[in-house]
């Protein structure tokens, strides 16, 4: 059985380490766990890793943030994984720092990569790991929140969280997602 794994983030040294992009840090702690690496594919960097027998293909989109659909479209018909085989490694504002979330599907509740996602691949229906972001900006600096770089505390915490976040990434491949919420999701 094959998995896809969807790390959302942007490409570019201006945007690592921030917390849009903590869906690519969460894939490639996943990747580097498992002894893989990525490579340069089409609209993405791919890696695939193996798991107790299962495939795990990982990509982190090379689309940008907004165009990700494209990406996770193009991923999941060349390697014919179906909806319920996908999961997003998104960041959530509407979580506190850390708070992590499986949910099987759901809305885009307004970020801009999993509604690229809901427009091309067409519905809501695949899995998603919510990183809580929090929300602690001024009205109206939600894109430098989201874009900046997490503070001297949050980075202390980082480490725990991401490495929990890949546990249930493991989990829903290996139990799937009804357990793995009912697991992770307190």
């Amino acid at each position: 059985m094959k998995f896809l794994i969807v790390g959302l983030g942007n490409i570019g040294a201006e945007y690592v380490g921030t917390r849009h992009n903590i869906g690519f840090d969460i894939a490639d702690e996943l990747v580097e766990g498992l002894e893989g690496s990525f490579e340069h594919g089409r609209l993405a960097y791919h890696a695939e890793v193996s798991h107790k027998g299962k495939k795990l293909h990982v990509i982190k989109p090379t689309t940008y943030m907004n165009l990700s659909g494209k990406a996770v479209n193009y991923w999941m018909k060349e390697l014919k994984i179906a909806p319920e085989n996908v999961l997003v490694l998104v960041d959530d504002l509407a979580l506190p720092l850390g708070k992590l979330r499986m949910k099987l599907k759901g809305s885009s509740a307004g970020h801009n990569g999993l509604k690229s996602i809901e427009e091309v691949c067409g519905g809501q229906d695949y899995a998603r790991l919510r990183f809580g972001i929090g929300d602690d900006f001024p009205k109206g600096r939600q894109a430098e929140f989201v874009l900046g770089q997490f503070d001297k505390n949050e980075k202390k915490e980082l480490p725990v969280l991401v490495n929990r976040a890949v546990s249930m990434i493991k989990s829903f491949a290996t139990i799937g997602a009804a357990q793995t919420m009912t697991l992770f999701n307190k």
